[in-house]
C-alpha cells in the first residue's frame, strides 16, 4: 500500500509553501527597492557634491574649494568623485582636465540636473551636469559643472543593501519555520495521545476511548468507540456461542456414544439393530440441535444486504409451510391465508424459511393435545408486511414469553431444542424488523414484523 506523508509534514508543507513563495516575491520586490534606493541616493549625492563645487567654483573664482566641499568629493557615499567646471567658452575652470566619454550632449541650456552613465579610464562610471548662470572674474554666463564617481561604489552599495535584507528575510523564514515545526507538534500531540490510547486496546481491552480530543477528531474518536463496541459485542456473542453449544451438546454426544457402545457391545445381531435404531433417533436429534445453533448464529450475523433477494411472499409461504403438513399429526391442520396485497418482500429467503419453519414446528411440538389447527397468515400492515403462526394449542402465559423466546429455554421439558422462538426473534432482527408473541384463548400468536422501507419492499 502507499505510504501517505505524516500528517506533520502536510501541515508544515502547506504551511510554509506560501510563506516561502510570499518570501520569493519580497525578494524580488526588496531587490527592485534596493536597486531603486541606491540609484536615488547616490543621485542625490553627486546633485549635492555638483552644487557644492558649483557654489565654491563661483566664490572663489575656480581657485580652490572649501574643506567641507572636499569632503563631500572624497567620500560620498563611500566612494571618491571626480569633476571639473567649464567656461561658457568651453575653457576648463576647475577639476580633471580629461571628461568622461559618453556624456550626452546639451543641445540648449539645461534647467536642472541631468544625470547620464559614461566611461572614465576604462571603468564604468555614473554621473551629473549641472548648468549655472554664474558671474566669474567679471565673466558670466552658463558654467556646466559635472561631477562622476565609480559604478562600482553604488552596484556594492546596492549588494550590501539586497544582502542585508536577504539576510533578514531568510532568518524571518528560518523562525517561521521553527515556529510552525514545533507549533503543529504541540498541536498534534492530542493526535499522538490518541494514537497511544487505540494501541492500548487489544482483544481484551476494548473499552471506549474516554479522554479529551479536538473538536476535528471527534466523529474518527465516535466511530472507533462504535466499532470498538460491536466488535465486544461480537466477541462476546461468539464466546456465549461456544459456550451454550458446549453445554447443549455435551449430553446428546454423550448419549449418542453410549447407545454407540450398546450397539457394538450387543451380544446378538436383533439387539444390535434394536439398539442402532435408538441410536439413529439420538444422532438425528444431535444433528438437528447442531443445525438450528448454526442458524440461530446465522440469523444474527446476517448483514442487511448480504443475502437478500425479491421474493413472491405468497408462493414461498406455500412452499414453505408443506413440510409443517406433512408433520402434522392426526387431526390436526396446517393452513396458510396470505392476504391479496402482500405481494413481494425483499428479504433473505433461507433465514426467513427457517423461521418460519421453526414456528410451525414448536406449534406443533409444544401445542398439546388439544391443538387442532396452526394457521400460517400474511399481511400488510402500513410499511411493513406481517407474517404470524398461530395455533389454538397450549400456549404460552403472559408472564412465561421471556423465557419461551430465550435460548435454549423450553416450557415443556424435554421437548424441542429451546431454539425455535430465539431463531425466530434473530431473523427478524436480523431484516430490521421484530417478533411478537402474544397469548390466544386458547392457544399463542406468534408475529414477525417485516418493514417495507430500507432492506425490505414489496410491489
Amino acid at each position: 500500500m502507499r505510504r501517505a506523508l505524516s500528517l506533520r509534514v502536510r501541515l508544515t508543507l502547506i504551511v510554509l509553501l506560501p510563506l516561502l513563495a510570499i518570501a520569493f516575491a519580497t525578494g524580488l520586490w526588496q531587490l527592485d527597492t534596493a536597486r531603486r534606493t541606491a540609484a536615488d541616493v547616490f543621485d542625490r549625492s553627486l546633485l549635492s557634491a555638483a552644487l557644492a563645487v558649483s557654489n565654491d567654483v563661483a566664490i572663489s573664482g575656480g581657485d580652490a574649494l572649501s574643506p567641507r566641499t572636499e569632503q563631500i568629493l572624497s567620500d560620498t557615499s563611500g566612494g571618491r568623485v571626480f569633476y571639473h567646471v567649464y567656461a561658457p567658452d568651453g575653457v576648463i575652470v576647475a577639476g580633471y582636465a580629461t571628461p568622461p566619454v559618453g556624456i550626452p550632449r546639451a543641445a540648449t541650456v539645461e534647467t536642472g540636473p541631468t544625470y547620464f552613465q559614461a566611461t572614465y579610464l576604462g571603468r564604468e562610471v555614473s554621473g551629473v551636469r549641472l548648468q549655472t548662470q554664474t558671474e566669474i572674474d567679471d565673466f558670466s554666463g552658463v558654467f556646466t559643472t559635472t561631477v562622476w564617481q565609480d559604478t562600482a561604489v553604488r552596484s556594492a552599495f546596492m549588494r550590501d543593501l539586497v544582502l542585508r535584507s536577504l539576510i533578514a528575510i531568510c532568518g524571518l523564514i528560518v523562525s517561521v519555520a521553527l515556529v510552525v515545526w514545533f507549533g503543529i507538534r504541540l498541536g498534534l500531540r492530542p493526535l499522538i495521545d490518541l494514537q497511544q490510547a487505540i494501541e492500548r486496546r487489544s482483544s481484551d481491552e476494548l473499552s471506549p476511548i474516554r479522554r479529551p480530543v479536538p473538536e476535528e477528531v471527534t466523529g474518527i474518536v465516535e466511530t472507533l468507540n462504535s466499532l470498538f463496541a460491536q466488535v465486544s459485542r461480537s466477541m462476546s456473542a461468539q464466546a456465549e456461542f461456544i459456550s451454550n453449544a458446549a453445554h447443549q451438546l455435551r449430553n446428546p454426544i454423550a448419549g449418542v456414544l453410549a447407545l454407540a457402545e450398546a450397539v457394538h457391545a450387543a451380544p446378538t445381531q436383533a439387539q444390535a439393530r434394536a439398539r442402532s435404531a435408538d441410536l439413529l433417533g439420538a444422532a438425528r436429534d444431535t444433528a438437528d440441535l447442531t443445525q438450528r445453533l448454526l442458524m440461530l448464529e446465522r440469523a444474527k450475523a446476517t448483514s442487511p444486504a448480504s443475502q437478500f433477494e425479491t421474493v413472491d411472499l405468497a408462493h414461498s409461504l406455500g412452499i414453505w409451510v408443506a413440510p409443517g403438513r406433512r408433520a402434522a399429526g392426526p387431526g390436526v391442520t396446517v393452513d396458510l391465508e396470505v392476504a391479496a396485497d402482500v405481494g413481494t418482500l425483499t428479504c433473505d429467503p433461507t433465514m426467513l424459511r427457517e423461521a418460519v419453519s421453526n414456528l410451525i414446528d414448536n406449534a406443533l411440538t409444544h401445542g398439546g393435545p388439544g391443538l387442532a389447527r396452526v394457521c400460517v397468515a400474511a399481511e400488510r400492515a402500513g410499511t411493513a408486511v406481517e407474517i404470524s403462526i398461530s395455533d389454538d394449542g397450549r400456549g404460552i402465559a403472559e408472564p412465561d414469553i421471556p423465557a419461551a423466546v430465550a435460548r435454549f429455554s423450553q416450557l415443556s421439558p424435554g421437548a424441542g431444542s429451546g431454539l425455535g422462538l430465539a431463531i425466530a426473534d434473530a431473523v427478524a432482527a436480523a431484516h430490521g424488523g421484530a417478533m411478537r408473541v402474544e397469548p390466544l384463548n386458547p392457544g399463542v400468536r406468534v408475529t414477525l414484523s417485516l418493514p417495507l422501507r430500507g432492506g425490505p419492499s414489496a410491489s
